[in-house]
């Protein structure tokens, strides 16, 4: 390589993934931390972390003089949920932040479900099958799952399931009494069809390089406090609801594989996935981007619905232990590598261009 890079991460979400896997190619890391969260990497996992830049808060990236620390370290950002999340704003993403971004900035803001553009544009365009939406609640007709961010914290789920517009009615002005949602958030929430099934998030890379769609890895998602819940017998569930709001809260992941005779129809739907987002946001996807899903029962046969969408790193490092990218590869790689084994390739191959925005 010609001139040296640094690949850069925000302190958070799977920033551990990347580091590792551009470690493993022979880039240069840099942590971008919140005070009071650095240890992770300038304790814990100092050994694949080269420096970790810790800020007051995460929006400081957006301040020219840390943006020309990471222009002068040459620095090449790779964006994931947290990213998204701390700056709130996909605008000064998108216009403000000049540092290279791997992947395409542009496509971010596709991630959001009570905006415009969003994530249900992306996949009618695709021509996916995604859960029936209820506009209106009292056309509520069957159980539904009510998509409401917390007031707290924005970025939680405050998610409720009702079967009628009673029900909504009830739950959503209990949840406003204890001051879980406000108005405003449930005015823009998304009530759609609640899919019973296995639930399975496919993790796919887009190489613009070899214009290939790889799928890295497959996972499910661990939520608190619903796992919880589920494992108290049922005798004892009611009344402890009667206490207890059921979370949706994030905890963690777990690897898993579907059925090989599945996979023919999994890359269908991540190449629609990819040829809508070029048609919608030029170039389209570039790297990694995750299908949150639902499979449900036949007859006639297996059916894969999508329910959410995640068009950058996927923030589940365990999808290392799932067979797919062997397939490939000849040994298992993480998505973090997969990502710097591209921009060495670019790099090498003068096309670095066609995978930063």
């Amino acid at each position: 390589m010609d001139k040296q890079y640094t690949i850069a991460v925000l302190g958070s979400h799977c920033a551990l993934d990347v580091c590792r896997g551009v470690k493993d190619e022979g880039f240069k890391t840099l942590v971008i931390s919140q005070r009071g969260r650095e240890k992770t990497y300038q304790k814990y996992y100092k050994n694949i972390v080269d420096e970790c830049l810790v800020l007051d808060k995460f929006k400081d990236i957006l301040k020219r003089e840390i943006q020309k620390i990471l222009r002068d370290r040459n620095a090449i950002f790779i964006p994931h949920r947290s990213f998204e999340v701390y700056i709130n704003d996909y605008d000064a993403i998108e216009k403000k932040f000049r540092v290279p971004i791997f992947g395409n900035r542009f496509l971010l803001r596709y991630e959001e479900r009570n905006q415009k553009p969003n994530q249900y544009d992306l996949l009618t365009k695709a021509n996916i099958r995604y859960p029936k939406q209820f506009k209106d609640p009292k056309d509520i007709d069957r159980l539904c799952i009510v998509k409401v961010l917390e007031k707290e914290r924005g970025y939680e789920r405050a998610f409720f399931l009702v079967e009628n517009y009673e029900q909504y009615k009830l739950e959503s002005e209990d949840k406003i009494l204890k001051g879980q949602i406000t108005k405003e958030q449930l005015e823009n929430a998304v009530i759609e069809e609640f899919i019973i099934g296995v639930q399975v998030n496919f993790n796919f890379f887009y190489s613009p390089i070899l214009k290939r769609l790889e799928l890295i890895g497959t996972d499910t998602r661990r939520q608190t406090n619903i796992e919880g819940l589920v494992r108290i017998p049922a005798l004892y569930q009611q009344s402890i609801l009667e206490k207890v709001s059921i979370k949706y809260e994030e905890a963690g992941h777990i690897a898993v594989t579907v059925l090989e005779s599945l996979l023919e129809e999994v890359f269908a739907v991540g190449e629609k996935f990819v040829k809508a987002s070029q048609d919608l946001i030029p170039p389209g996807v570039i790297g990694p981007f995750g299908l949150q899903t639902v499979i449900t029962a036949g007859p006639p046969k297996k059916e894969i619905i999508v329910f959410d969408v995640s068009p950058r790193m996927p923030g589940s490092p365990g999808i290392f232990a799932t067979p797919y990218s062997g397939y490939l590869y000849g040994q298992n790689i993480s998505m973090g590598k997969r990502v710097a084994m591209e921009i060495k390739d670019a790099i090498e191959s003068r096309k670095l261009d066609g995978i930063v925005t």
